[in-house]
């Protein structure tokens, strides 16, 4: 049915077209219109309503994203967040009349949508046709799945469940989509990177070891963009993330989430997975690379190379690889594991703290935690005159004291910037599964 969807949203950027060549009374318009009418009648007939979103620079429906047709289009994707349209949304029951409307109306000038696009088609009369930004709902009654970074995420980590399985099944990969894939998370975290690391810290508790690759990736991402690495670099990085805990899954997840302490022969297979990932990822050379293959053999070589696996000549771990450690450890840290207990952001601070110099490059790790602050964005947490708050945003002046809003009781509310504060401080973080929970719904 998404074919259908596609064929119509192409027909109506057509006509749209047309409509700037000729104008909406010249025959070639209305020849036009009755065309992407006729498709679009027929796409509703097997649904309610076509939800269309622009997700980075990519088009989607449902949890589709049409790839091909985003390059394919890019400029009129261009024209239509220029106008401030990264949704629009179709209902059955649309006219011909009304469609006329609404593709004179957006190929007016830029100017005319400076503010409410919506207000536009209201004025027009148009009922069956809404337009706006990716969070605005279709209709408040349907239910309709709205674009947002959780979309991004689940998507992306569908998408990455079927590369990781390619690989594994030693089957072709599609590096282009996996790229693209990476590509819009990284244009969502220079938009809006508090909601995406967010999902990939405080909100998501899943023990499958993809979901711990998709984070890490997210992680690397973010923190590579902030030390000024190339977009491109970035890009490659995150694909090395991505991969980093291959030769893991290759391992029994019995092995992997035993309650018990590990035997030695465990344990070293477990050891095993950095040689087994770079194995895998060194068939995938030619594709993606070789810098996955380096840091899934690297990422616990350590920074004083006291990790493994042993190497026989010394020698210093690549940068990307030291970049994974860190987002490495800090993920699996920060997770509920069947295998362990979440761990609070200051204890994993801490943690982390102890084996600078050791495990860690102690400038990068100092970057990393100066950039993520000490209390991720989105965490609950205690303060020292019992009120309770969200972090909004981190300190890069004192990431102990970062920007929060107070959420309780109901007369402290308020934003505060802790740095500018010294009568308040965090006392303790609230685990968003216990005693937070009932706080986050005000987030």
């Amino acid at each position: 049915m998404l074919a259908k969807v596609e064929v119509a949203f192409k027909e109506l950027l057509a006509c749209l077209q047309t409509a700037k060549m000729y104008g909406i009374v010249h025959p070639m318009f209305q020849k036009s219109l009755e065309k992407v009418y006729v498709v679009f009648e027929d796409a509703l007939n097997d649904r309610q309503e076509i939800v269309i979103g622009i997700v980075g620079d990519e088009l989607a429906c449902e949890k589709e994203i049409f790839f091909d047709l985003g390059k394919l289009l890019r400029p009129a994707i261009l024209y239509l967040k220029e106008r401030n349209i990264e949704r629009l949304a179709f209902y059955r029951g649309l006219s011909k009349e009304e469609l006329g409307k609404f593709v004179g109306i957006i190929s007016g000038p830029k100017e005319d949508f400076k503010t409410n696009p919506q207000q536009l088609l209201i004025f027009a009369g148009i009922e069956n046709i809404s337009i706006g930004k990716l969070k605005v709902s279709s209709r408040q009654d349907t239910g309709t799945l709205e674009f947002n970074q959780l979309n991004l995420y689940d998507f992306s980590m569908h998408k990455v469940a079927q590369v990781i399985s390619s690989v594994l099944n030693l089957e072709k990969i599609d590096p282009r989509m996996l790229k693209l894939s990476l590509n819009n998370i990284i244009d969502s975290l220079s938009m809006q990177r508090q909601e995406l690391l967010k999902l990939a810290t405080v909100k998501r508790y899943d023990v499958e070891v993809y979901v711990h690759m998709l984070n890490v990736a997210i992680f690397s991402m973010y923190f590579s963009s902030r030390l000024e690495f190339e977009k491109n670099d970035v890009l490659d990085i995150g694909v090395a993330a991505l991969f980093h805990d291959i030769g893991k899954l290759y391992i029994s997840r019995k092995t992997l989430h035993k309650p018990d302490q590990l035997s030695e022969q465990e344990f070293n297979r477990i050891k095993s997975h950095t040689v087994l990932g770079g194995e895998f990822m060194f068939k995938y050379v030619d594709s993606l690379g070789i810098l996955p293959v380096v840091v899934s053999f690297e990422h616990h070589l350590k920074y004083d190379m006291s990790g493994y696996p042993r190497m026989p000549l010394l020698r210093k771990q690549h940068i990307a690889s030291s970049i994974v450690a860190i987002c490495d450890v800090y993920d699996a840290l920060s997770q509920r594991r069947g295998y362990k207990q979440d761990y609070s952001p200051d204890v994993v601070y801490s943690i982390m703290n102890k084996d600078r110099g050791r495990s860690f490059d102690p400038e990068l790790l100092d970057k990393f935690f100066q950039f993520m602050g000490l209390w991720p964005i989105g965490s609950v947490v205690a303060l020292n005159d019992g009120s309770i708050a969200l972090v909004r945003q981190e300190s890069e002046r004192d990431i102990r004291r970062p920007k929060i809003e107070i959420v309780s009781p109901e007369d402290k509310k308020r934003l505060v910037d802790l740095t500018q504060d010294s009568s308040l401080c965090i006392e303790r973080y609230l685990n968003p599964w216990k005693e937070g929970k009932e706080f986050l719904r005000l987030d």
